[in-house]
C-alpha cells in the first residue's frame, strides 16, 4: 500500500521489511485497518523520548471520507499521551494538497519545508501537533 498511495513516483523504500522492523521494533506502531475483510488503511508510528513522528499513514481511495484516518490518528494519539510523549511531527509531500488539509483540520501546524526532501524529487512541508494543546479538533471516537 506504501508504494501505491504514498511512494507513487519514487523509489520503493517502505518495503516489508522496513515494516517488519517497525512491527518488532518496542518503539513503533503499526497499525491495519479493515473493512470487512478488506485492507482499507494502515499508519506507523516511531516513538522517541519526547515526541513521535508518524512515518506513514494511507487509506485506500475506495474507503476514504469515512474516517479510517481520523480513528487511526486517534488511536496513535491516545498511544502518545499514555506514553507521555506530546508532540507529534510529520512530514508530507508539499503537493499532497488533500493531506495537508487532513492534518492541518485535525490540528497539525506547518512548521517549515525541505527542499528535495524525497529521494532529491520533491520537497515536503514538516507539520507538528502539541497534543497538550486543547483545541478540540481532534476526539478519540469513545469522546
Amino acid at each position: 500500500m506504501s508504494r501505491e498511495l504514498i511512494e507513487t513516483g519514487l523509489a520503493h523504500s517502505w518495503t516489508a521489511v522496513r515494516i517488519a522492523r517497525h512491527i518488532e521494533h518496542a518503539e513503533s506502531v503499526v497499525l491495519s485497518a479493515r473493512v470487512a475483510r478488506c485492507h482499507a488503511g494502515f499508519a506507523v508510528m516511531q516513538f522517541a523520548d519526547d515526541s513521535a513522528h508518524l512515518n506513514l499513514l494511507a487509506v485506500r481511495p475506495e474507503y476514504r471520507r469515512r474516517g479510517i484516518a481520523r480513528q487511526l490518528l486517534c488511536w496513535l494519539h491516545a498511544t502518545a499521551v499514555t506514553a507521555g510523549t506530546f508532540v507529534i511531527a510529520l512530514e508530507l509531500r508539499a503537493t499532497s494538497a488533500a493531506a495537508h488539509a487532513f492534518y492541518s483540520a485535525l490540528g497539525y501546524r506547518e512548521c517549515g519545508r525541505t527542499a528535495a526532501y524525497y529521494q532529491g524529487l520533491e520537497d515536503a512541508i514538516r507539520m507538528t501537533r502539541d497534543l497538550r494543546v486543547n483545541d478540540g479538533v481532534l476526539r478519540a471516537p469513545n469522546g
